[in-house]
């Protein structure tokens, strides 16, 4: 039997960053639920908003929701009344007395290329495979987008009963490299399922952008390299 690791969790504190950024010795698990209450709620909130990941930082003082999504404007909304509705709508969850003050700040990041985010992709082919089109053409045309986009690997796999199948299988469409066990590797991973009438259906998504320490030793080379002394140059007589 394989072992199988969480591609993101396994180079959590090498390459990654934690997405809850606090410590607490008392109260951990309370400020933990709360976490979960959070990104729940901005989940089912912003369906239609295209959400990559939430970061969610504490301080004594205060508490800050950074959320990197495709749709920026559909969360802000014309004004800014979008955000500040949206703050209500979060206090009004986390506090717990009408007394309490709560101090939030909401950030909202643009993701740069969705096409090489396995979270914005995974949705999308969710929404298309429970809008009945074939798993074979939401398979190919997804892989065709992430290629074009400039990933080093990509792979699919689709597993249930599809396109209305009576016996469950499943399916597999890779592309490239996919290093699971380089810690450098810059692996976007994401997994979920679309509901559909003969079932749910189970869907994994990895994205291979390269490693990403190449640029970094290239420059740290260039600077910890000592200044070579110049010889200085013979004539010939």
């Amino acid at each position: 039997m394989g072992q199988k690791v969480h591609p993101r969790i396994f180079r959590t504190g090498v390459i990654y960053g934690w997405d809850s950024k606090w410590f607490s010795r008392r109260d951990f698990p309370n400020l933990l639920r709360e976490d979960q209450k959070i990104k729940k709620f901005l989940r089912e909130k912003l369906k239609e908003a295209l959400l990559d990941r939430i970061e969610i930082e504490r301080t004594s003082r205060a508490i800050t929701v950074t959320l990197h999504t495709a749709k920026p404007g559909f969360i802000i909304g014309r004004g800014g009344t979008g955000i500040e509705d949206l703050k209500k709508s979060l206090k009004a969850i986390l506090v717990k007395k009408p007394n309490d003050k709560l101090n939030l700040n909401l950030n909202v990041l643009e993701v740069p290329n969705p096409s090489l985010c396995s979270q914005l992709v995974l949705q999308g082919m969710i929404a298309d495979i429970e809008k009945r089109m074939p798993f074979r053409r939401v398979l190919k045309q997804n892989l065709d987008r992430v290629q074009k986009a400039g990933a080093k690997g990509v792979k699919f796999a689709i597993g249930g009963r599809l396109n209305g199948a009576e016996i469950a299988r499943r399916e597999k469409l890779a592309w490239g490299s996919i290093p699971l066990q380089n810690l450098r590797a810059d692996i976007d991973y994401a997994s979920g399922f679309a509901r559909t009438l003969y079932g749910t259906i189970g869907i994994k998504v990895w994205i291979y952008r390269g490693e990403i320490f190449d640029k970094q030793n290239e420059k740290t080379a260039v600077a910890a390299a000592p200044a070579r002394p110049t010889r200085p140059v013979r004539t010939q007589r």
